[in-house]
């Protein structure tokens, strides 16, 4: 088979998606398939099965190359397709990218598969400058590709109780419908869609870590902290509002006996080194964005990685590196404990700094939880595998085509 993945983002930027990208790719390959990646760069790209999009120039928010013009984009991408022969068109993001893959598939009559990684309504209130203003510029020119009418947004719930925050989930929305097939990798994100409105089949279907990273991190060795020595904490992700960094410095702050790094960059970064020098001592060092190699490397040395995102993330890779890493997880989000094998983590007991410092003062002085926290961690590692996702991915595809072909069949312009 072969696939196009359309993304905004991908490597050499650092980010959940580019990892799972990179994953699904790995996988697909080694699997015999073909995989093409569409994207934005910021440099030209020596792999020839990366494709870049026509970018904008001295534009790139929270540091990312911007997809630009979207019809610029599309008309590089159906002619790429078009030679390229490609059976399906994967597409992992909402932006100007994406929408060019979905231009270019339906003039293409290719099946599009619709991963939906996070929550844009937290990411654009987060990051964009004047978000009530420049998300309805965004929706509206979104609107110019993919229509909104198929969304009806529940404004009773908690999270779209805001004309901005529905205006976004209308967008998320009406693009999983415009999809043949979606991808959730949890089922809480899920429940949300489906609740908001999404009709197109719908498969929640785990992120995977790939074979080279598994390799790569080798067999994991259960955690052991010195009763009296010093709980190392690892914090990772791109360091942006929508991640709480903050609330992590401040339960660093209030636990004493614990030395953290934290690994990413991103737009508060510089907030995040102000508090870190507040804190004195060297107990919290900022590293700033770091290859993956790197993040696995500093998993080894740690007791524990926090999570302190809240409302706001579907299944961050960063926590199924530690689990394949053998590394306790400790979250702010009880949704994101689903992503965790039995016992391998803690969720705290509020999702503030306090709720979090809680935990770390446990575990700082609990040896015996961070090993039975890890021992719980390698057991359920081989679930984290990319490849145990692997034909659950291609069934998607092939389901995909199918209902893409039977549409056409039945459409009537088509007899």
């Amino acid at each position: 088979m072969r696939i196009a993945m359309v993304t905004d983002y991908y490597l050499p930027t650092l980010g959940g998606v580019q990892t799972v990208i990179k994953a699904h790719r790995e996988m697909l390959e080694a699997a015999g398939h073909e995989v093409v990646v569409f994207t934005p760069l910021a440099a030209p790209s020596f792999d020839p099965q990366v494709v870049r999009l026509p970018s904008a120039r001295g534009f790139a928010p929270d540091g990312y190359p911007f997809t630009w013009t979207p019809g610029a984009a599309a008309r590089t991408l159906t002619a790429a397709l078009t030679a390229r022969d490609v059976d399906v068109v994967h597409v992992h993001t909402e932006m100007f990218a994406a929408l060019a893959g979905f231009e270019a598939a339906r003039a293409l009559g290719l099946p599009v598969v619709q991963t939906m990684h996070g929550r844009i309504d937290v990411y654009t209130r987060s990051v964009l400058p004047l978000p009530s203003i420049t998300t309805v510029l965004l929706a509206g020119l979104h609107r110019r590709y993919l229509s909104h009418d198929r969304a009806r947004i529940d404004g009773s719930a908690p999270y779209t109780r805001t004309r901005t925050a529905r205006r976004m989930w209308r967008l998320m929305v009406s693009q999983a419908n415009h999809a043949d097939h979606v991808i959730v990798p949890s089922a809480h994100f899920a429940r949300k869609l489906v609740a908001q409105g999404v009709d197109t089949p719908l498969t929640v279907l785990s992120n995977g870590i790939e074979a080279s990273v598994l390799d790569a991190v080798g067999d994991p060795t259960p955690r052991r902290s010195d009763a009296d020595g010093e709980l190392r904490v690892l914090w990772c992700g791109r360091l942006s509002p929508e991640k709480r960094p903050e609330v992590f410095t401040e339960a660093v702050r209030l636990t004493p006996g614990i030395r953290a790094d934290m690994l990413g960059d991103g737009v508060s970064r510089a907030a995040v080194a102000r508090a870190a020098s507040r804190i004195g001592d060297g107990r919290l060092v900022v590293h700033g964005g770091v290859p993956q190699s790197r993040v696995l490397e500093t998993m080894r040395s740690a007791h524990v990685l926090v999570s302190s995102s809240f409302d706001f993330d579907n299944q961050p890779m960063v926590i199924l590196e530690a689990i394949a890493s053998g590394l306790p997880v400790i979250v702010t989000d009880p949704d994101l404990a689903e992503a965790l094998p039995t016992g391998a983590g803690a969720v705290t007991p509020s999702p503030d700094a306090a709720g979090l410092a809680a935990v770390l003062h446990d575990l700082r002085d609990n040896s015996e939880r961070i090993t039975r926290m890890s021992l719980a961690a390698i057991a359920g590692r081989d679930g984290v595998a990319q490849s145990t996702h692997g034909e659950a991915l291609v069934d998607v595809y092939r389901a995909a085509v199918t209902r893409r072909s039977t549409r056409a069949t039945d459409d009537p312009r088509n007899r």
